[in-house]
């Protein structure tokens, strides 16, 4: 059974197994999305008429107070009858890949760090996405979903490439530390989230600064080749923090993007060694102790929560524009459900 829901004159069906956003982003029509767990608050929209249920929203993203005022979180709500939406303070029209459902095959399992794999899937089909852009992974034989950045560009759109850090315990962790194996096929949702390149009409060329933490690395890899493909000589400075140098990886593959376009930096940031040809510390202290002035520079954050607010504020101090300011957290996969 399904039931209509509208935005902006844009009318689709919402099946009773669908979120609001689910349906809007399987139709083409763009929504604002990140975490699709209930706990960012991104695609929080107006509900201005109709009926909704709210499903598995958090009272601590999605208030008491907010509920009665009409407000709802797309990614856990669903419609009890027809209904109508309003996007809050966003301009409908942006460009969006449909979501859509694929089964790929494990092609490589490698372990490139400590604690940490590169896992590649092979499509039947491209998926359309941007840099910067995750899949959702049903992980076999438990109807659990986790969800994963890619670190590809958008041209490379039939072997996705993931790269997963093992957490104890995790559900994911298990299969892909464990039984994962070439010739695995595995199903995957995508593309969803918010944190990816502009359209390239809309790039300037603007310096940009990338800070990831840990495999936070894998969609800045996809945004910086991306970003300077389109302006070769753009100036880009990408920090990527760990904690020993056990934990770094594509060391080798960032020094050819430096050998190849003069404008990039990489510069590696140990938290808990100190290392000859590394820094050490915390990577958003670094880049406010490089950068004296990053007014009309683009921010690019990934990693934690305590790594992206600190980049936030390491941003602002070095005066960005908070328009400019791109971020992307993320919690272990079994704390939230969901894991980078």
């Amino acid at each position: 059974m399904a039931t209509a829901i509208s935005v902006s004159g844009r009318r689709v069906e919402c099946t009773d197994d669908q979120s609001m956003l689910e349906a809007f982003l399987r139709a083409g029509i763009w929504m604002p999305n990140s975490c699709n767990q209930g706990t960012c608050g991104t695609c929080k929209l107006q509900v201005v008429c109709g009926e909704v249920d709210h499903g598995g929203s958090p009272l601590d993203t999605l208030t008491a107070e907010e509920r009665a005022a009409g407000l709802a979180l797309a990614c856990q709500a669903r419609p009890l009858a027809e209904t109508e939406v309003a996007l809050r303070g966003e301009e409908m029209g942006r460009t969006t890949h449909v979501l859509r459902d694929l089964t790929a095959t494990v092609v490589e399992v490698e372990e490139i760090a400590r604690d940490t794999r590169r896992v590649l899937l092979g499509l039947e089909e491209p998926l359309a996405f941007s840099a910067g852009q995750y899949v959702e992974l049903l992980v076999p034989g438990t109807g659990e979903r986790r969800q994963y950045s890619l670190a590809n560009t958008a041209e490379e759109d039939k072997v996705l490439e993931l790269h997963v850090r093992r957490i104890p315990g995790g559900v994911a962790s298990e299969w892909l530390f464990g039984a994962a194996a070439v010739g695995d096929r595995v199903e995957v949702r995508g593309p969803l989230g918010d944190f990816h390149v502009p359209d390239a009409d809309e790039d300037d060329g603007e310096p940009m600064v990338l800070i990831g933490g840990g495999t936070g690395l894998a969609p800045l890899l996809g945004i910086a080749r991306t970003a300077l493909e389109r302006h070769p000589d753009r100036t880009m400075v990408l920090y990527h923090g760990v904690r020993t140098a056990a934990d770094l990886y594509d060391t080798d593959r960032l020094a050819e993007l430096a050998a190849t376009y003069r404008g990039f930096n990489l510069v590696t940031v140990l938290s808990r060694e100190s290392v000859p040809g590394h820094r050490s510390g915390y990577a958003p202290d670094a880049f406010v102790d490089d950068i004296a002035s990053a007014r009309g520079w683009s921010g690019w954050l990934c990693g934690s929560p305590a790594l992206v607010e600190a980049g936030v504020k390491a941003f602002k101090r070095r005066r960005m524009a908070p328009r400019l300011i791109h971020r992307e957290k993320f919690e272990p996969a079994d704390a939230v459900g969901a894991g980078n």
